[in-house]
């Protein structure tokens, strides 16, 4: 995995801002790749296409929310290379304004991951060609998985026989 981080660091040079290898006990060693925002389509792209990676197929895409940072948005992206066994995870930051560039045109499974993220957490993705709600309804105010998201509702709803 050493010769794999290194190796992703010196082609990929300043699109990532760190990569970490991290042991799992009895699953192995995973990388994760602290890649630029702006940079994350050709980084995806490289680890998609690379002969050494190959990591071919992307299982998820995932929102993680810290409002007390400044980019308070963490975009996740795991993904599988089948070829080598392996997985790898490369993480971006985001705030409430500044789209993420959107991976549809790399991989087709990334519309619903991104809608999902859009309607949960408000992160908006550029290039996206569908980019609406698709687990809340249409005329939902707000974003569920958000830390800031109220925990009472704004309707009482009350059961009548």
């Amino acid at each position: 995995m050493q010769d794999l981080k290194d190796h992703i660091i010196d082609s990929l040079g300043d699109a990532v801002n760190s990569v970490d290898v991290a042991n799992f006990g009895d699953k192995g060693e995973e990388i994760t790749v602290n890649a630029r925002r702006a940079e994350v389509v050709k980084v995806i792209s490289f680890l998609r296409d690379d002969p050494l990676c190959k990591f071919a197929a992307l299982i998820d895409i995932a929102g993680a929310d810290y409002p007390a940072r400044d980019r308070r948005f963490d975009v996740v992206y795991h993904m599988l290379s089948m070829q080598h066994n392996r997985r790898i995870r490369v993480k971006i930051t985001t705030d409430t304004v500044v789209p993420v560039p959107s991976l549809t045109e790399l991989f087709p499974n990334a519309d619903w991951y991104e809608r999902e993220a859009f309607d949960m957490y408000g992160i908006a993705f550029d290039g996206h060609p569908d980019l609406r709600r698709i687990l809340t309804d249409y005329g939902f105010d707000g974003h569920p998985l958000r830390k800031d998201f109220p925990l009472t509702g704004f309707v009482e709803v009350r059961y009548d026989d």
